[in-house]
């Protein structure tokens, strides 16, 4: 109900019998990168002044999922397709976000930044975090390494 009262997300306990949360991306998509890319990613927002919304982190597989406002362009293949290349989703309309959950098998999922209200930041926002950071890790990655 807190999901659904407080951050008008339309979430459900589904399936009932293990208390899983979700809800369907709509009014809500998700951008999932691995961990390491995530922390980048929030520190480079915060040091721009840009307000964080909500992120899950799934300890298990390393990622984190930012929860963000949908303005991104649905039909954007290139965009799609450059952050497949980065490791990085986009959960679009129709797509299941799960949420951490109170359940014995909450520790599945955790708030790294938790839902408080409504306010999600600019899916365009956190690409260009992803693009800035993940750039810079493919630099280190390609530069020549002297000295060898």
């Amino acid at each position: 109900m807190f999901y659904r009262r407080s951050c008008g997300f339309n979430a459900v306990i589904d399936p009932p019998e293990l208390g899983r949360i979700v809800m369907r991306a709509g009014s809500v998509w998700a951008v999932t990168m691995p961990s390491r890319l995530g922390r980048a990613v929030k520190a480079h927002m915060q040091s721009r002044g840009v307000a964080l919304g909500p992120i899950v982190g799934h300890p298990r597989s390393g990622r984190w999922t930012f929860l963000i406002s949908p303005d991104i362009e649905d039909d954007d293949v290139k965009l799609f397709a450059e952050m497949f290349r980065r490791d990085v989703s986009i959960a679009r309309e129709g797509a299941v976000i799960a949420l951490p959950s109170p359940s014995p098998n909450g520790s599945i999922r955790q708030w790294i930044v938790p839902a408080r209200n409504a306010f999600l930041p600019s899916g365009l926002a956190v690409v260009d975090a992803v693009r800035a950071w993940s750039d810079v890790g493919l630099q280190t990655a390609t530069a020549p390494r002297y000295g060898r």
